[in-house]
This record gives structure tokens, sequence and C-alpha cells, in this order.
């Protein structure tokens, strides 16, 4: 512990470094100060209460990942899903495009190139979000305090100016400050309701006495081992071993060292996650339609994978596992590591180059990735049941279902009620980023010969200490 106090205060220490983590702040500072400010013309308390009412569809998705600035209306209500869904988007077309392709491996040229079509996909996205959510608040209700043609258009300018600016601020944060601005911002967002989800386990304990108090001191130890286990699995990868053989240029012998090829359990981070819910919470946004409420076979369909239902549970864990296969067979191709293992000299001890490898290392990314969709269903399940139960008493026939209801403890038919910023994506996210942060500011301490935060990394020594 004093190790990383020591290297804590080394942050503050180095001009540079501290200038940078400074910015950082400022700019989430900003960020939290623009969630203040509401849109105009609209009746904020009354959506609140009909977002909250919305928790699982689309609405409660979009209310999470803008840090509950969705539910009050702000300036900031879009969030950064915008940018997130357009950088998907080009990613994914990177695969089919050529030209996006061809992009991509120009460098940093060719980055460039992408993140302005991306801001430009961003405002485009963001203008169409705007102007379907106007459109919702005039006819969904009340609202809208003087709906108008005028609304709509202030709504739209509101509400897409807002995106523009996170957006910017995100970018501003990877350059100038401690790098992963999106990510950053997402991570304040989601921290920001910590408080108040506190505030309710307290309350609900000592105040309303809704949960005994070995309820509360049960859901802090699962806080701490999901956390735990978050670390563990992030940190996880599988070690390829790569031998290079020696090669003679000129008159210099190069190459003959051995290495590794490290392929991380989970690749997709929260990709799958987003992607499975965001998928699933559709269907829950169309019963807000009356013709599709008041279809007796549509709306039993609809409410059959809500949050809870067992048929929703199985769908979102084969839509992880499917999610994440897809996104690891998009950042990594087998095929290509093995053509460039073989062009530098390498090879894997046992395994022939070409075709050989590339199955090789295949079979390994398969099995990982299993693993890796597991642990993401899991921690995202986990938590879901915690929240609001899995409603086992809904299965067919009745006669079962009855009888689960009887027998089963209320605890895993209904939930406990915790507040959904505890739910695994939130926990995912926050721990990621937070883990990625630190390792920014170790990395700067290392490279200016400080030491870091784990007592795995030592000071690098300058050419100065080790001369002398």
């Amino acid at each position: 512990m004093g190790k990383f106090f020591e290297a804590l205060a080394n942050v503050f220490r180095i001009p540079d470094l501290r200038n940078r983590v400074m910015f950082t702040l400022a700019l989430l500072a900003v960020y939290r100060l623009g969630a203040q400010v509401p849109i105009p013309g609209v009746d904020a308390i009354k959506f609140e209460e009909f977002v909250s009412r919305s928790a699982g569809s689309f609405f409660g998705f979009l209310d999470l990942f803008s840090g509950g600035q969705f539910s009050r209306l702000t300036v900031f209500a879009l969030g950064i899903m915008p940018y997130i869904t357009a950088s998907i988007v080009l990613q994914l077309l990177t695969v089919v495009v050529p030209t996006l392709e061809k992009l991509q491996k120009e460098g940093e040229l060719g980055r460039r190139k992408i993140t302005q079509w991306t801001r430009y996909l961003t405002i485009g996205l963001a203008t169409t979000q705007s102007l379907f959510i106007a459109t919702a608040l005039q006819r969904g209700g009340d609202f809208v305090l003087d709906p108008g043609i005028g609304f709509i258009l202030l709504t739209i300018l509101t509400l897409t100016t807002g995106t523009a600016f996170i957006m910017w601020l995100g970018e501003q944060i990877t350059e100038r400050g401690i790098g992963n601005g999106m990510s950053l911002i997402i991570f304040a967002g989601i921290v920001a309701g910590l408080p108040s989800a506190a505030y309710n386990i307290w309350t609900n304990t000592f105040v309303t006495r809704i949960w005994a108090p070995f309820h509360m001191i049960v859901i802090l130890v699962f806080m701490v081992l999901v956390v735990a286990f978050i670390v563990l699995v992030e940190r996880g990868e599988r070690r390829i071993p790569v031998q290079y053989a020696k090669r003679v240029v000129g008159r210099r012998m190069l190459g003959g060292q051995s290495t590794h090829m490290p392929l991380k359990v989970n690749a997709g981070g929260v990709i799958p996650v987003i992607f499975a819910s965001s998928l699933l919470a559709f269907p829950m946004t169309f019963m807000q339609i009356p013709a599709v409420a008041n279809n007796k076979w549509i709306s039993g369909l609809f409410m059959s994978i809500r949050s809870g239902e067992p048929l929703y549970i199985v769908l979102y864990v084969a839509l992880i596992i499917f999610f994440s296969f897809f996104y690891v067979s998009i950042i990594f191709n087998p095929n290509e590591a093995a053509d460039n293992m073989r062009k530098y000299g390498g090879f894997i001890p046992g395994i022939r180059p070409g075709k050989n490898t590339a199955d090789y290392i295949s079979r390994i990314l398969t099995k990982i990735t299993v693993v890796g969709g597991s642990y993401l269903a899991a921690l995202s399940l986990i938590p879901e049941i915690m929240i609001g139960g899995i409603k086992l008493h809904h299965l067919p026939p009745a006669a079962l279902g009855n009888w689960i209801d009887a027998s089963f403890p209320r605890w895993l038919l209904d939930g406990l009620g915790v507040t959904f910023v505890f739910g695994g994506t939130s926990l995912l996210i926050v721990v990621g980023v937070a883990m990625d942060f630190a390792n920014q500011v170790e990395a700067q301490l290392i490279m200016r010969h400080y030491e870091g935060f784990t007592p795995r990394t030592g000071r690098i020594r300058g050419r100065r200490s080790a001369s002398a």
C-alpha cells in the first residue's frame, strides 16, 4: 500500500503527467456540469417517471450509457452512444469495404481519415436520433410544454450539439489527457450514480428495513468478489510461444529470440454485452406503441423476452457468446497472423508454418472465446438476477409454474431490488476503464523512471543511474 501512495504522489511531482491528469479531471467536470442543463420545453419530471417505468426497454439502456442523463433529458441526453455506434459500424464495414480496409492499413493517415468519417456518421446518427426523440415526445404524452415544429428543430439542435461536444471532449482527453477519452466519459456517467445507489442500500437496510443487515453484507461481499473476478479475467491471456529463427543480414546476425503471442481471454471487452442488450431491448421499446400492446400474440411474445424471463436468459447468453465470436473474428485474423509470423521467420514450436499455424491459433482462439463469452454472460446475468430475479414460475405448464412459485425462494424469483448501477455491464465498464486508466498512468510513470502502482513494475534505471 505504501508503494501505491508513493506512486500516486509521483503523479503530481511530474509536471507533464500532473497537467495531463488535471486536464482530464477538468474536462470530466465540464461533462458533469453539462449533465445538469435540461433541454428547453420539456417537463423533465414526467419524462423521468416514464423512463423509470420503461427500465427494461431501449430507453433504460440509453439511460445507462448516458449516466442517467437521458431520463432527465439534459443537453447530453444522447450521451456517447451515437459515437460508439458509428465506430462499430465503420469497424464492421472495414471487413467488407475494400476502401476502408486499405485505409486502415495505411497507418496514421488512414486512421485520421476513418476518424473523420466516424465524426460525420456520429453527427448523422445524433440528428436522426434527436428527430426520433423529439417526435416521440410530442406524440407520447404531455411531456412537451409548447409542441410544434419549433420544439422539434430546437431539440434536434440541442441534442446533436451536445453529442458533438461530448465527442470533442473525449478526443481532447485522448490527445491531451490520459487517453481513452470516450471510455472515461462513460465511466464518469456511471460512477456519478454510485452515491445514490449506496444511499438506496442504506435506506433499504436502516430506514425502510426492507432488507436485513445480512442482505447488505451479502451484497457488499458479492460486489467485492465480482470486481476481483473482473480484474482476474480482464488481465488473463493465453500466451502462445513463438520462436524466431536466426538470419544473416549483411554481416549481422538477426533473430533467434523467443517471445510469445498474447491472446486475451476477453478480447471483445464489453462490446458483446452491449450488442446483446440493445438487441433484446428493442422489442420492449415497441411495447410503447398502442397497436403492438393491444395485439395479444405480439405483446405475449415480447413479454416473454423481457428482462428476467427464462427465454430472455437463454437468448441473452446465446447472443453474448455469438457476438463474442463475431467481434473476435473481426479484430483478429489467424491466417494474417500466421502469414506475418512466417514473413519474419517466426514459428510456433512443434507446429508447421502456414496453414497449420493458422489452424492451431484458431483452435486456441475458439477455446478462450468460449471462456470469455461465458464469463461475460455470467457477469451480466448474476447481477441481473439479483436485481429482478429469474421468473422461473412463468414457465409452462401452469402446474410447474405453481410448484416453482411455492417451492423456490423469493429472492431468486423476484430478486433483491438492487439499483441498476450495480449491474454486470456497469461493473465491467467501471472496472475495465479504471484498470486501463491506471495502466496509462503507470506507463507514464515508468517511462519517466518512476515506480508504478503494482509490485511487478520496478524502477527503470536511466543512463545516468546505470553508469553510476
